[in-house]
């Protein structure tokens, strides 16, 4: 069927198209009413789908606004509980402490955060007084601290000095004491061999087995580098050999009044050499009076020569270099077991002081230690003494009293 068009006009003489047209737009006329007739029987389910659809969002709407006061009740309900608690002294909110681990010799620390239970405020305030005003007043990092007069051997500042703690290269202090008591030639050539390599942590270094270097050279590779073969083939060359050195450091640790320091060898590498803040106090006054140890340790930088090999080595203590510090002796050490550790013999403005760190966590954590003791000793007033003081003998023991 042609669709009709506006402005369509048959021709004259085509009565019977004309009629034909008519008749077809009747029978569609006639299809639309039956289709609308019919029209409501078929919507009846649509609008039952609508009536449903209008009874459910009626439903929603109604159960919202019937849970929502339920929600407000359990908030004051929560609330309620919280208020109650906080007035019993109960609560849940825990205390943030930081472990630290050192995962390799040379990396940063990693943090690990472990929650504990919070303490009694009594507790708190007790332990914030302690740290402010008690023996940590400048909250150091160490684990252990210890600063003492080097005259008077008054303990200025104390913190857990008699803990028992691994002490990593401060080893050598006393294994350089040992052989400067031998009075061995320090001009003997010694060999550095296989037997001095380090097979417990397995250190770097760069002497060589096969290369050769005086008893002197070596002495000063220990105590300015803290050179484990160096100190290793020392105390291998010891009259008696290795094992009479150890016995030596024992008794010469003993004889000092340094009753919880043990030694197995002679480095520092094994945290089975252990010590306390208090001991290693002694042993700084006492290895004082050798000029060899007061000079190597101190000393920036030096060049060692090994055949053709010219090797340069620095000292392991950044703040000999700090030009506002006056150093008479030092010694660094590190070990995983031990953290970083320090002992000074300085003066602070005048006031010839000890000072022994132990544990500290972190690459220059120590350092910054030794800056806050210096700091807290120039704004406290604990500069009184002069630089000409005598240095404290060995037997003297440290007295603590209150300023």
């Amino acid at each position: 069927m042609r669709i009709f068009r506006s402005g369509f006009r048959p021709a004259q003489g085509s009565s019977h198209a004309l009629r034909a047209v008519i008749l077809g737009w009747a029978l569609a006329i006639s299809a639309f009413a039956s289709c609308a007739h019919a029209a409501p029987a078929a919507s009846a389910p649509q609008a039952g789908d609508a009536a449903h659809a209008a009874s459910v969002h009626k439903a929603v709407v109604h159960k919202a606004a019937v849970h929502k006061p339920v929600r407000h009740a359990v908030t004051r309900k929560v609330l309620r509980r919280k208020v109650v608690e906080r007035k019993a002294g109960v609560t849940r909110r825990p205390l943030r402490h930081v472990v630290h681990h050192e995962s390799h010799a040379v990396r940063k620390p990693v943090h690990r955060v472990v929650h504990e239970a919070r303490r009694a405020p009594a507790a708190v305030h007790a332990e914030l007084r302690r740290t402010s005003f008690g023996d940590d007043p400048i909250s150091l990092a160490s684990g252990s601290a210890l600063v003492i007069d080097a005259r008077t051997h008054q303990v200025l500042l104390s913190k857990d000095a008699s803990d028992v703690r691994p002490i990593a290269s401060l080893t050598k202090l006393m294994t350089a004491a040992v052989v400067l008591d031998a009075h061995q030639p320090m001009d003997q050539p010694i060999e550095i061999t296989d037997a001095d390599i380090d097979t417990l942590k397995w250190s770097s270094s760069r002497l060589r087995p096969g290369m050769v270097f005086t008893r002197e050279e070596l002495l000063k590779l220990a105590l300015m580098s803290s050179e484990n073969r160096a100190a290793h083939a020392l105390a291998r060359n010891y009259p008696g050999g290795l094992d009479a050195c150890i016995a030596a450091m024992n008794r010469k640790a003993a004889s000092l009044g340094m009753l919880q320091t043990h030694y197995i060898e002679p480095t520092g590498l094994s945290p089975q050499n252990q010590s306390t803040a208090s001991d290693l106090a002694k042993l700084v006054a006492a290895v004082y009076s050798y000029p060899l140890i007061r000079e190597f340790s101190t000393h920036p930088k030096s060049t060692v020569t090994a055949g053709r090999y010219a090797l340069q080595f620095r000292n392991t203590d950044h703040l000999v270099f700090n030009r506002g510090w006056d150093i008479l002796l030092q010694k660094t050490g590190y070990i995983n077991e031990a953290g970083h550790c320090l002992v000074l013999n300085t003066v602070v403005q005048g006031r010839n002081v000890i000072v022994v760190l132990l544990d500290a966590w972190g690459r220059y954590a120590h350092f910054v230690d030794a800056e806050r003791i210096r700091n807290w000793m120039q704004t406290s007033g604990r500069t009184l003494l002069t630089r000409v003081d005598p240095i404290p003998t060995a037997e003297a023991r440290p007295q603590t009293v209150d300023e």
